[in-house]
């Protein structure tokens, strides 16, 4: 099945995995940069890849092969761009201390700013970096997803600059080459020509001031009913209007269904239902089940009652949210029993946590074209201890 990344493994296999643990699959993950590169050739754009959503460095050297760069939200994550991915870094954040800006412009080739009075107050310094590309953060005002979390476009929000904002300080700008909006999320191309249509008609009489625009994240490029060619016709067109490099920074479409977390059975017993409790945790290890929420897929598993044997299956911590929701199954489930969730490669080793001291997921690397299978990092006690004092 797609969500699973093809990764299919042998029992000897299925017995050696250290669990709870995150399994990559190279040759999907080797998929979706190809597609990423098609957009690329095809409608003369940058692709970079979003941190946030993915930052699995162990792999920066496939990546590397497919595209230019990284976008970073942190000096962290600029720093682990420069260092293990190469290409071009694009730091963006919603503020910026004097501490973080004086690492970050040892970093970038772009810093975006979130508001004209960030920009201000960094403009001088800037000057003395010619080589960093400077931009502002937009806010269309136009919301495509039903999300509030996940809506950087809604009411007062903090993202962005509004029209109202850009206008006030026109006299300010000097000195910008570039422009960046985000507002979708999961979505196909028809939402960012939606998106593009606004952007264009509130900002576009500045456009000829700039050297290049950023379009953000959100585009669901690998999926499989997305709209490829409707994108590259979106960004063909777009190029022709205006003379703007343009780039884009989906974060989940590079790491799309190409890895799932597997846990294994630790208990099972009653309380007005059978309950499991397997040893990994919803808020620890994969938190946008209750973020989003989603309710992630499961080999073998359907609905609630669907199948002869339903469970609630719930994490190890002791918070007692940590469920993850009702399945069922053909066959009773066993202690020591292996469970895989599937599209498990972006943001969870990005926002996993070490709550209640629970262990980090091991993380593999797995080939679904020569069926080879690496142990690449496994998280014990030292990992736990360092984040705290």
């Amino acid at each position: 099945m797609e969500q699973f990344g093809r990764i299919k493994l042998s029992d000897d296999q299925l017995k050696e995995l250290i669990t709870p643990c995150y399994i990559i699959n190279e040759a999907k993950l080797e998929e979706n940069l190809k597609l990423l590169r098609y957009v690329q050739d095809e409608a003369g754009c940058k692709i970079l890849l979003a941190f946030k959503g993915f930052a699995m460095w162990n792999v920066a050297g496939l990546v590397r092969k497919y595209l230019p760069g990284i976008s970073a939200s942190s000096i962290h994550e600029a720093r682990l761009g420069r260092e293990e991915f190469g290409g071009e870094v694009h730091s963006y954040a919603p503020a910026y201390s004097q501490e973080d800006i004086d690492v970050h412009v040892q970093l970038a080739d772009h810093i975006v700013f979130n508001s004209p009075n960030q920009w201000k107050r960094f403009k001088e310094q800037m000057k003395a970096y010619p080589n960093i590309e400077c931009g502002l953060r937009l806010n269309p005002e136009h919301s495509e997803t039903d999300t509030p979390i996940y809506d950087p476009s809604g009411p007062n929000s903090r993202l962005g600059t509004t029209l109202k904002n850009f206008k006030a300080n026109l006299d300010d700008l000097e000195g910008l080459s570039g422009l960046h909006f985000h507002n979708l999320c999961e979505l196909n191309s028809d939402a960012l020509e939606r998106t593009l249509k606004v952007v264009e008609e509130n900002f576009g009489f500045y456009f000829s001031k700039l050297k290049w625009i950023n379009f953000g994240g959100g585009h669901h490029i690998t999926r499989p009913d997305y709209d490829v060619e409707r994108l590259i016709k979106i960004i063909k067109d777009f190029k022709q209007r205006y003379d703007l490099e343009v780039y884009l920074e989906p974060g989940e479409a590079i790491a799309l269904n190409t890895g799932v977390l597997v846990a294994s059975v630790l208990d099972i017993f009653k309380n007005g239902m059978d309950l499991a409790i397997l040893d990994t945790s919803v808020t620890a290890h994969m938190p946008d089940v209750l973020e989003m929420p989603y309710r992630p897929f499961i080999e073998g598993g359907d609905d609630a009652n669907k199948k002869a044997h339903t469970y609630r299956l719930g994490g190890v911590t002791c918070l007692a949210g940590d469920v993850i929701g009702d399945w069922s199954f053909d066959n009773p489930l066993k202690i020591g029993d292996k469970l895989v969730f599937g599209d498990m490669a972006h943001y969870t080793m990005v926002k996993n946590t070490t709550f209640n001291g629970v262990r980090l997921p091991a993380i593999y690397k797995f080939n679904s074209e020569t069926n080879d299978l690496k142990l690449v990092r496994n998280f014990g006690y030292e990992d736990y201890k360092s984040r705290l004092s």
